[in-house]
């Protein structure tokens, strides 16, 4: 039996969800977390082998969770739901090549096809998230806009620096490269512009 830890939010209520999936073969929920609570905890806590966000948090805003997951649970496969038509829920190039995609709404019996391939250690990526991909003009890559989330939740660039295990010079580079990219005055007005632009919720 394949163990699925479903991470949600306020806007993604996980109760159909997990009804759904309870009834594919070879599979259950064993959890259900919200996005800004224990979720590496709750994955150890559940036994979890495929973590599954369905949210709708930015990839820059996920990277993170998914790193202190690694660390808790290195085996477990985990699978981001995005939205092709939010850019900033689209798999990144580079930075996140242990993360699955899947189309978010995509049916519940493929979507349990998937689930038991990625607990398997496959890494899949929905070939319609990979041409919404390429039809979005990304300027602002997925590190500085990974550190522009954590600058918008108050973050400062030491406080970034050490979790992201970076210099505070990178930190500046980064925060830098994000404002010239965006023709923002500062790193607030960044911060809203991404935002803007659906990069980050």
């Amino acid at each position: 039996m394949i163990r699925v830890l479903l991470i949600f939010d306020n806007a993604t209520a996980p109760g159909v969800l997990v009804r759904l999936l309870n009834h594919q073969p070879g599979i259950v929920v064993a959890g259900t977390v919200d996005v800004d609570g224990p979720v590496a905890e709750c994955c150890v806590r559940v036994r979890a082998q495929v973590v599954l966000f369905n949210t709708t948090y930015m990839v820059g805003q996920i990277l993170p969770i998914v790193d202190e997951l690694r660390r808790a649970a290195p085996g477990c496969g985990v699978v981001v739901l995005s939205d092709p038509g939010m850019r900033g829920t689209l798999p990144p190039r580079r930075h996140a090549p242990q993360l699955s995609f899947l189309v978010k709404g995509v049916q519940i019996p493929v979507l349990a096809g998937w689930i038991r391939r990625i607990a398997c250690g496959e890494r899949v990526v929905d070939p319609q998230l990979e041409v919404a991909q390429l039809g979005m003009d990304k300027t602002v890559n997925t590190r500085e806009l990974e550190i522009l989330g954590l600058a918008m939740q108050g973050d400062s660039v030491a406080d970034i620096a050490q979790r992201l295990s970076l210099s505070l010079g990178t930190v500046r580079n980064y925060i830098s490269a994000a404002i010239l990219k965006t023709g923002a005055r500062n790193r607030l007005d960044a911060i809203r512009i991404v935002r803007r632009d659906g990069w980050l919720r």
